[in-house]
């Protein structure tokens, strides 16, 4: 699928000048592996979507890759056979993963010879520590076990184009990971938005924290995992309600937990394009795209955000665009600035199931600390 409302294709002159930049060193690596490639901005349903058998590792997997994965972040799926493992691997790259279906458990040790273990069922969160070896069993001699991955293998890979470097080197980063037998235990410390925390094991009922500012009276909580560099977010919305429309930086992996609803994305400029979504949906906005989530279910929606910290575009404060009026400089558009037809269009999707909006409170709240509109902007 193409990641924008028009295919961008040119003359075959000029595309002959850029043949020889097509492909790097992390797609040779991917065809090398044996694996598809799927350019996918929105896969209806992850639980389902196609593997092909994976000789390496002993399994089957996919990579369902965004528009600017060559240079930042990427996405596969996997599926460990029944009554089977896959093989150990360690890597210079750093690995988040979402447990979609199935139970099973994952060895993780180091070179000095310290194994930690853990159990994992449907719904759990962990991340690989960087150049770990690591192993992932399943739990079930009957069913197959599938989980999603978001890593930053191709700016890895593409750095050093030496595969044998970034999966061979031997080198424990003990400040990562030395070892702790509670590396994995399902606890952690609330630093504001932040849960320091290397493993959840119930993504879809953990406790969340209020975030109004994204609107509609919403829950947060984000993820900075094994001490990595990339991080992850859980969000949740009310029945009856939307979050504000933002946009940010390429990369960021949106799996639906929970929940009914569609999402609009669209370059500034274009109508937006909608993607249904329901739980198992991913939706990855290309980069600079606003893009703007809806509930039209019966229960509160929740989605997990996998992403590479380039994703958010901070200002000198450290706070993400993504969060920040447009009205002042931000990435955000304030309920007062959208379009008409976005609360139009959800009623009319509600109505269909026979529900009503529920955004006056959203609407009201917001007007208490609207920035002035910025004429110049066009807000």
């Amino acid at each position: 699928m193409n990641n924008s409302s028009k295919n961008a294709q040119v003359s075959d002159v000029i595309a002959k000048k850029f043949e020889t930049e097509k492909e790097t060193p992390y797609t040779d690596w991917i065809a090398k592996e044996g694996l598809d490639i799927i350019d996918a901005m929105y896969v209806a349903n992850l639980h389902t979507v196609d593997l092909k058998p994976w000789a390496r590792r002993g399994g089957r997997g996919v990579y369902l890759n965004h528009d600017a994965s060559r240079t930042s972040n990427d996405c596969y799926v996997c599926e460990v056979p029944p009554g089977k493992q896959l093989a150990p691997q360690r890597q210079l790259y750093e690995e988040m993963i979402y447990i979609l279906d199935g139970r099973g458990s994952t060895s993780v040790w180091n070179d000095a010879g310290v194994k930690v273990s853990f159990e994992w069922k449907a719904g759990a969160i962990f991340a690989i520590p960087l150049n770990t070896w690591h192993q992932h069993f399943n739990g079930s001699g009957k069913d197959a076990a599938r989980f999603v991955s978001v890593t930053n293998a191709p700016v890895i890979i593409n750095a050093f184009g030496d595969t044998d470097f970034v999966f061979n080197t031997a080198h424990d980063f003990n400040n990562r990971f030395a070892g702790e037998s509670d590396y994995f235990a399902n606890k952690g410390e609330q630093k504001g938005l932040l849960l320091d925390t290397n493993f959840v094991a119930d993504a879809i009922n953990l406790p969340l924290i209020s975030a109004k500012e994204r609107g509609a009276g919403g829950g947060h909580i984000r993820f900075s995992m094994a001490k990595g560099s990339m991080n992850s977010h859980i969000s949740q919305f009310p029945v009856g309600t939307y979050k504000k429309a933002h946009a940010h930086g390429p990369g960021a992996h949106v799996i639906v937990l929970s929940g009914e609803g569609y999402s609009l994305m669209g370059p500034e400029g274009e109508e937006p394009r909608r993607f249904d979504w329901q739980e198992g949906s991913m939706i990855v906005p290309p980069n600079m795209w606003f893009h703007q989530h809806f509930n039209t279910g019966t229960t509160p929606a929740r989605y997990l955000a996998f992403k590479a910290e380039g994703v958010s575009i901070r200002n000198a404060q450290g706070v993400p665009r993504a969060w920040i009026s447009r009205r002042i400089g931000g990435h955000q558009v304030d309920y007062a600035d959208e379009s008409p037809q976005v609360r139009q269009t959800f009623a009319e999707a509600l109505a269909k199931v026979g529900l009503q909006p529920r955004m006056d409170e959203a609407y009201q709240t917001e007007l208490a600390d609207l920035p002035p509109a910025n004429l110049s902007r066009g807000a």
